[in-house]
């Protein structure tokens, strides 16, 4: 029987447009050792662990007059090189100038008739650094079956300069034959007859306007995306709601997790109510610069997915992780409230009662479970964000907890690392966040008509974090 998409993944690449790719990434920053570290080392290490992604060496197959949803094929043209490949910037290269190279990559969508994945190396980075920027769709991380590529290259412990990756053998692939449009047909056909409304559905979902096949796929991703539509009132106005351009900016900032702690113990809350104050914060100064008159009772709503628990949940898993969900909470950021702790207290009261109405999960079992990758909750987050109407937020921001320990792409150290979140086709901006050896990272993914300040953003994070250091409660 055909490997089908599901619906939601399959509406990923229904909804997609030119201007609004569908697709997570990441920026790793690596510093390179003195074995060295260069593409032909990466590509073979990619090539080794491909193995484990079998869906990596997979394409997405059409289906003749829509009569079912796509199935996944193997690609018998696979070819290593096109989806592994190499950039530089002029030596000595900037953050900036990589943050650059970033926004321009990321802005690209992905190949359709290709596995839907590429992995950038960026040589010419200042201090011998070299960084990784990641590109998978939506479509491709489902969360359960397939996860991040990033997690299969980095370890835990440096390879040993004598385990040279690039001198390691591939593994050898035989794949299996591609199938014919007849083929194709009577799978569609055959389920057609075990579901018969679902090849009518299949057919209107193909004829329908974009829009709205992307509303009636995303309200089959749960009763909540319902619920929140018919209780919740629309979004405040705000200048992040914009419908974007083809083109992209990106920046990235870092607090110490230190920093986070000092601000929790001396004001309350958790470390995620601090960070999305000094989100609140840096979206308060932004808006300001702008010279945009604020009211104290004026917010910006915040998409916060969180992973959760099923009832039946007592523990949290790697199991429990895939058959879980993400739920999209929404919250109201006090951008007018000019009172930084005030600020704070808004957001611990509001994160409150989102954990009280949901098992929600705590980043420490979040980073236990066994293969757990940021990748994979900012696609997870990223799907129940796409199950609501861009009506009902201003922004997403993603809060997924990483690693205290370092990690390693071969031998190379991983020194940072920067998500970057799709944005929907009237959301501006859309921030991740992760924490890594005692640092957390923020990744401002933006359009470039309507952010072409997110620098302004960015440096407003860290004026944030020393604002609510420096403010008695």
């Amino acid at each position: 029987m055909a490997d089908r998409l599901s619906a939601l993944d399959a509406s990923f690449l229904y909804v997609e447009e030119e201007s609004v790719p569908m697709h997570v990434g990441n920026v790793a920053i690596l510093r390179r050792p003195r074995s060295g570290f260069d593409y032909a080392r990466l590509l073979s290490l990619v090539s080794r662990r491909l193995a484990y992604l079998p869906r990596y060496r997979q394409y997405v197959e059409p289906v003749p007059g829509h009569l079912a949803r796509p199935v996944w094929v193997e690609d018998g043209d696979f070819d290593v090189t096109y989806h592994v490949r190499r950039s530089a910037l002029p030596s000595p290269g900037s953050d900036a100038q990589l943050f650059e190279l970033v926004a321009r990559l990321l802005a690209r969508p992905l190949d359709r008739d290709r596995p839907l994945w590429e992995l950038y190396v960026v040589e010419g980075l200042a201090d011998d650094r070299v960084a990784l920027v990641t590109k998978t769709h939506q479509a491709l991380v489902d969360g359960t079956a397939t996860l991040d590529l990033g997690q299969l290259i980095l370890d835990s412990e440096a390879a040993e300069p004598d385990d040279d990756v690039e001198l390691s053998p591939w593994p050898e692939w035989t794949p299996s034959s591609r199938p014919g449009r007849a083929r194709l047909l009577l799978d569609a056909i055959t389920e057609s007859v075990r579901r018969p409304t679902e090849v009518v559905d299949n057919v209107r979902s193909a004829a329908r306007d974009l829009t709205t096949t992307a509303e009636r796929l995303f309200d089959t991703a749960g009763e909540l995306a319902t619920t929140v539509r018919s209780l919740v009132r629309p979004a405040p106005r705000s200048p992040l709601n914009a419908r974007v351009s083809g083109a992209r900016v990106f920046a990235g900032t870092s607090v110490t997790l230190d920093d986070l702690r000092e601000v929790r113990r001396r004001h309350g809350g958790t470390i995620n109510d601090v960070v999305f104050a000094v989100v609140t914060s840096a979206l308060r100064q932004w808006l300001l610069s702008r010279g945009r008159p604020l009211e104290p009772t004026d917010t910006v709503r915040a998409l916060a997915p969180l992973a959760v628990r099923g009832p039946d949940d007592v523990t949290f898993s790697t199991i429990s992780l895939l058959d879980n969900r993400v739920d999209p909470c929404l919250i109201d950021l006090p951008v007018g409230e000019p009172h930084p702790v005030l600020r704070l207290q808004h957001i611990a009261h509001a994160m409150a009662e989102q954990v009280r109405a949901r098992r929600s999960v705590a980043a420490r079992a979040l980073v236990r479970v066994s293969g757990f990758a940021p990748a994979t909750m900012y696609s997870l987050a990223a799907r129940a964000a796409s199950s609501l109407s861009g009506r009902l937020f201003n922004v997403v921001v993603v809060n997924s907890p990483g690693p205290q320990h370092r990690l390693y792409a071969g031998a190379a150290p991983l020194e940072r690392i920067y998500p970057v979140l799709p944005l929907a086709r009237e959301q501006a901006l859309a921030v991740g966040i992760t924490s890594y050896e005692g640092n957390v990272y923020f990744g401002l993914n933006g359009d470039r008509k309507a952010l072409s300040d997110i620098t302004v953003l960015a440096g407003a994070v860290t004026e944030a974090i020393e604002e609510l250091k420096g403010t008695n409660g």
